[in-house]
């Protein structure tokens, strides 16, 4: 047995663990562009489940020829989506903004009358402090 597997086989081996780790791959990136998709219907969601599910090898060519364009667009606008949570979520933590611009903010309010001069002394000395 262990004769007969030489380096050569050794060398199959991984190349058949690496495309079969490629098509796991694949598999789970089609099946989550499917299900993230909010231009199909539920029916388009579940003909194309079943469809790869069924004829896996046809039914990943096949989407990948009818909606690979689609699988970029949806990974982009996945990714827009986490950044500007990102984005909101340091705002919210570090206070929204610098004190010049909460002072400058409140400069404006005073101007237009909104608050009092002795809000914006209050809003000012909260503001750097």
């Amino acid at each position: 047995m262990l004769a007969e597997f030489g380096s050569g086989q050794v060398l199959w081996s991984i190349v058949w663990f690496t495309l079969f780790f490629i098509w796991i791959w694949l598999l789970v990136a089609i099946f989550s562009d499917i299900f993230r998709s909010s231009d199909l219907s539920g029916w388009g969601k579940a003909l194309w489940s079943i469809f790869v599910i069924f004829m896996p090898y046809l039914g990943v060519f096949v989407y990948l020829i009818a909606r690979g364009h689609k699988m970029q667009e949806h990974a982009v606008e996945a990714a827009q989506a986490q950044e500007a949570a990102m984005r909101t979520y340091v705002q919210s933590v570090s206070g929204g903004g610098s004190a010049a611009e909460e002072i400058a903010r409140l400069a404006d309010l005073k101007d237009k009358g909104v608050i009092s001069q002795a809000e914006f002394d209050a809003a000012k000395a909260k503001a750097l402090g």
